[in-house]
This record gives structure tokens, C-alpha cells and sequence, in this order.
């Protein structure tokens, strides 16, 4: 499989995205999300990664729908890669998973509430592929470095906010610069930050109208990465569709997040 990612991925203080829907639902939608954010890449001169997940094994009810299936979900990955260039991540949710993700997609994610998942770790480590931790909305950021040294320096730590309460999360800003000691890149998972899990009778609810504000300050804040969850009609979603952002209007916001991160690195650290 040809290298779609720039080494390193964070070079230069250059903001880079990680965007796609939360759930494979059909080639169809991948391939139409995939062939905006391709352009969109091109345009604004943005490494742009595609997020889809071919099983979601932490629903909150049964009946939720979880995915294609690894098999199925891996050849339509495949196929998006090939026809839109783009790099590609997926989440893995057992450490037999990770091999044979590997061959198809350039990051391998692991979920938050698997971020302490000692063989999970070190199987994605294995694979030499980028490695997305999912910050646990129960960890204080500085005990990622734990998780990092199971999987190695090839990593991303991803802030995705801290249960308060009951269906409520928070972003404590201060865990970007925290897990950035740590001497890895940063992402911020705008749109997960705004879930309420378990909020609407069985599923997740969320306010996808904080995300883009959100994102502002992780950005002025100094993240290295955002992530976004879209979808072309986020009511329609079959997972996190209320926390999910409209894809034209991700595509309209990138610019203007490159534009803030410049500005951001001009000024005396």
C-alpha cells in the first residue's frame, strides 16, 4: 500500500484534519464524503485523513447499528482509498483486528474507552502504522504517557472531552498543552466533545452548534490536529448523527481553522 501520509504528519505547525462519518454505512456515502474532503484538501493545501468505522462495538443499546462488519468495511475503505487519494483511519476493537487493518488503512484508531487496553496497544504499535489513542473521557491527560509507551512514538493522543455528571462532557483545554509534553501530535475531537452520551433513550445525543467553536479554541490552543465527524444529512446519520457536522459545512471552516492556526503561530509562544 502506497504511503498517503506525510512524514512527519504534524511537520512545520501545519494543522491537519481527520474527518468522515462515525460509521460505514455504504460505499456510496464514503466514496461522496471522501471526494469533498479530497478537494477540499486540495484547495486548501491540508493533509486531510477519512475516519470511518467498520464496527462501532461501544453503542449504547443493542440495537444500535454498528457497522458493516470488518471484512465488508475494510474493502470499502479500500476502495476509498484508491479512488480519492486520501489517507484513511479506522478504529480496531480487539488486538487480532490490527494486522489486518493494517493493510488497508495508513491510522489505526483505538477507541477511548479501550485506551487502557494493555494487548490492544501494543498490537497496534506492531503494525508500524500511525496509532490514534483516544484520550478515556475518565483519564487525566498526563497519564496518556502510560498508553503511549504500550504503543510507541508513532502516535496521536486525541482530547475528546471528560465525563461531568450524567450525559454531559467537558473540555478541559489545559490536557492539549499536558499531552504535548509528552512529545506527540495533539488532536481534537471537536464533534465527540459535544456528545451527550447515552442522552436520548438509547442513544447518544449532542449539540453539533459548540463544535466549530470548540475547535476555534483547541486550535488557539495549539493542537496539531482536528476531528470531525460529518455526514451529509446529520439527521439521517445512523450514529452520532446530533453531534455530527454537515460536510459543506466542515469543507467551508477549514481555511478559516489554517487562517487561525497561522495567525496563532505568529504570535510569541
Amino acid at each position: 500500500m502506497p504511503n498517503r501520509l506525510p512524514t512527519p504528519l504534524a511537520a512545520q505547525g501545519r494543522l491537519f484534519f481527520i474527518a468522515g462519518p462515525c460509521v460505514i454505512e455504504s460505499e456510496d456515502i464514503c466514496l461522496r464524503i471522501a471526494d469533498e474532503l479530497a478537494v477540499c484538501a486540495e484547495k486548501a493545501g491540508a493533509t486531510m485523513v477519512f475516519k470511518a468505522s467498520y464496527d462501532k462495538a461501544n453503542r449504547t443499546s443493542q440495537s444500535s447499528y454498528r457497522g458493516p462488519g470488518m471484512d465488508k468495511g475494510l474493502r470499502i475503505l479500500e476502495t476509498v482509498g484508491a479512488k480519492s487519494g486520501l489517507p484513511l483511519l479506522t478504529d480496531i476493537h480487539h488486538p487480532s483486528e490490527a494486522r489486518v487493518a493494517a493493510q488497508v488503512v495508513d491510522i489505526i484508531q483505538v477507541p477511548a474507552f479501550l485506551c487502557r487496553q494493555t494487548d490492544l496497544l501494543l498490537a497496534a504499535g506492531k503494525t508500524g502504522k500511525y496509532v490514534n489513542i483516544k484520550k478515556g473521557q475518565f483519564m487525566a491527560p498526563q497519564d496518556m504517557r502510560y498508553a503511549i509507551e504500550k504503543t510507541g512514538d508513532k502516535c496521536l493522543a486525541t482530547e475528546r472531552g471528560t465525563s461531568f455528571g450524567y450525559n454531559r462532557l467537558v473540555v478541559d483545554f489545559t490536557g492539549i498543552h499536558i499531552m504535548k509534553e509528552l512529545g506527540i501530535p495533539v488532536v481534537f475531537d471537536a464533534t465527540h466533545s459535544v456528545q451527550a452520551p447515552g442522552g436520548e433513550q438509547g442513544r447518544s445525543g449532542g449539540n453539533r452548534e459548540l463544535a466549530i467553536p470548540l475547535a476555534r479554541a483547541a486550535v488557539c490552543n495549539r493542537a496539531d490536529g482536528l476531528f470531525f465527524e460529518i455526514h451529509p444529512d446529520p439527521a439521517a446519520a445512523l450514529c452520532d448523527g446530533p453531534n455530527s457536522l454537515r460536510v459543506d459545512e466542515f469543507v467551508e471552516n477549514v481555511p478559516r481553522f489554517l487562517e487561525l492556526c497561522e495567525k496563532i503561530a505568529s504570535w510569541t509562544p
